[in-house]
């Protein structure tokens, strides 16, 4: 079977198991089953999975590469392509609409509509500027400012702000003597409102993502730069060392050139 496939399965079968959206276990609800406090935990639990992750994406999470040698950043200019192929325009035009931006996207998801096909909103991939792939085919790579793209784990429910603003990436690279300079896409390093709430993948087919694009515009080579990049909102991603991806990404990133 296809990885993309078994990770399809996975996670309908997470989803069948228990759906936040609709408060139902093994396709029952709490009332069929009786109020327990498994279906409260199970709540509480998809609401703080908040984490963040990276393409490329290595293991472990590290971008390592020499700008003169194209073998060492080949593949994660293709991981890249193929990450953002279903993001292509034209792809977004036809699977998903225009949604009108800085508010929630809201469907009727009660009653005999609850398990309804939901609309989807566009991201296009143009949107990702200079880290799109399509005036830069090597996303910086080539000229030792690479794009790293950045995601939020997809959370059934989950309204990422409480003041009507959309929710920001920061990021940080550092070492012991400098700091990076970074840039981002889209403007501001924001994911929009109009994609949330996420209903979950039976009932949003073709809900796409939204990214944030990070493009590191000065960083010295040769140097290991430990990079972390957090989610700002109004609304509260617990940071812990017990909860090490709950709004928060932490990899290593290191660009060499001979001298």
């Amino acid at each position: 079977m296809a990885k993309d496939d078994e990770k399809k399965e996975s996670g309908e079968w997470k989803e069948f198991f228990w759906n936040p959206r609709t408060h139902e276990l093994l396709g029952r609800t709490a009332s069929s089953w009786g109020e327990c406090a498994l279906c409260k935990a199970l709540d509480l639990t998809a609401a703080r999975d908040s984490g963040m992750m990276i393409r490329p994406k290595g293991d472990p999470l590290e971008i390592v590469y020499n700008v003169e040698k194209t073998e060492s950043w080949d593949s994660y200019i293709q991981a890249l392509d193929n990450f953002l192929a279903p993001y292509n325009d034209s792809q977004q035009a036809m699977k998903n609409g225009a949604c009108v931006p800085d508010q929630y996207f809201i469907q009727e998801d009660s009653g005999e509509v609850r398990n309804n096909p939901k609309r989807s909103c566009q991201f296009n991939r143009t949107m990702l500027g200079s880290c799109s792939g399509l005036e830069d085919r090597t996303y910086g790579y080539q000229d030792g400012k690479p794009c790293v793209l950045i995601k939020l784990n997809r959370v059934i429910g989950l309204k990422p702000s409480n003041d009507e603003k959309s929710p920001f990436v920061s990021c940080s690279a550092k070492t012991n003597e400098t700091n990076a300079e970074v840039e981002y896409f889209p403007q501001n390093g924001t994911f929009n409102l109009m994609y949330y709430p996420y209903y979950g993948k039976r009932a949003q087919v073709n809900y796409s993502q939204p990214l944030v694009a990070v493009k590191f515009t000065d960083i010295s080579f040769n140097t290991d730069f430990n990079v972390e990049c957090k989610i700002k909102s109004s609304t509260q991603f617990k940071i812990s060392e017990r909860d090490k991806f709950a709004g928060r990404v932490i990899f290593k990133l290191r660009i060499n050139k001979s001298i």
